[in-house]
């Protein structure tokens, strides 16, 4: 009976041991999910950005962008719009910019973000 035990704690311990290693090394790579895994993502990381966050820094966490875009504004700067995923629309195996959440970058530097603010930008 003890003998028994004391081969349960070990299996329980190992057990733990090897889940919090995974969880502690693991790192979610956009590139490699599936479309409902990386809307998730994004969503969840699009929330914890903070505006003046650099380009690549937004890149690195996010991963390439699903549409991206430059365009001039209204008061003549040169705005770079990166489009991520955040929800599904259509199942029709091509994400669409009513299927994203605009990111607006003016000097690499993110100052804005959401359908409404890229309509306010943009006027659509």
């Amino acid at each position: 009976m003890k003998k028994g035990f004391i081969i349960a704690a070990i299996g329980f311990l190992l057990y733990a041991v090897i889940a919090g290693a995974i969880m502690h090394f693991y790192t979610a790579n956009p590139e490699t999910m599936n479309w409902r895994e990386r809307e998730i993502f994004n969503r969840k990381y699009i929330g914890r950005l903070e505006i003046g966050a650099h380009r690549d820094e937004v890149l690195r966490l996010l991963g390439p962008p699903d549409i991206s875009e430059a365009r001039i504004s209204s008061d003549g700067r040169n705005v770079l719009i990166l489009f991520y995923r955040t929800h599904h629309v259509k199942s029709d195996g091509v994400t669409t910019r009513d299927e994203t959440t605009p990111l607006l970058f003016f000097n690499d530097e993110l100052y804005v973000w959401g359908q409404s603010a890229y309509a306010a930008e943009f006027g659509g």
